[in-house]
């Protein structure tokens, strides 16, 4: 009964998208893996974005990102892991030193960082010929330029 009631509650959300504070953070912390995924969105650098006229593409693992905001401003590094369950994804040569002395990866959010450099495979160069917004109001080669 729990589980009909969260699947239930998921399509709800997805069909109106609550504006109450409560049900938004519900939302948000039981979001599943797929959602999580887009929620983890990353802008593109000014120079990818001139390219794929596309602004922002969820985070994956070997992309090249820059950090914007906090303390690790301006350091640059390679996605080595994105924890879903967390919000987070781990650049390589960002850590900080446990009281051991053992090294420990720093989880950064992805809204802190911008992707300089994307790995490409033919899934991702999909998603970036869906989202370029260049060729947005063409439908298979005709135009809705003339249509009243």
């Amino acid at each position: 009964a729990q589980l009909a009631w969260r699947r239930s509650f998921a399509v709800t959300m997805k069909q109106t998208g609550a504006s109450s504070r409560r049900k938004s953070r519900k939302a948000h912390f039981t979001a599943d893996s797929s959602s999580r995924r887009k929620i983890m969105s990353t802008s593109l650098s000014k120079e990818l974005q001139a390219k794929y006229n596309v602004r922002s593409i969820p985070v994956r693992k070997d992309d090249e990102v820059m950090v914007v905001r906090g303390i690790y401003k301006n350091r640059e590094g390679k996605v080595t892991a994105c924890y879903r369950g967390k919000y987070v994804i781990n650049v390589e040569r960002i850590t900080r030193d446990k009281a051991n002395g053992a090294q420990v990866n720093v989880g950064l959010q992805p809204s802190n960082c911008i992707i300089t450099k994307l790995k490409l495979d033919k899934d991702r160069k999909a998603i970036l010929d869906r989202k370029d917004r260049s060729n947005t109001g063409s439908v298979e080669g005709t135009s809705l330029a003339g249509v009243d």
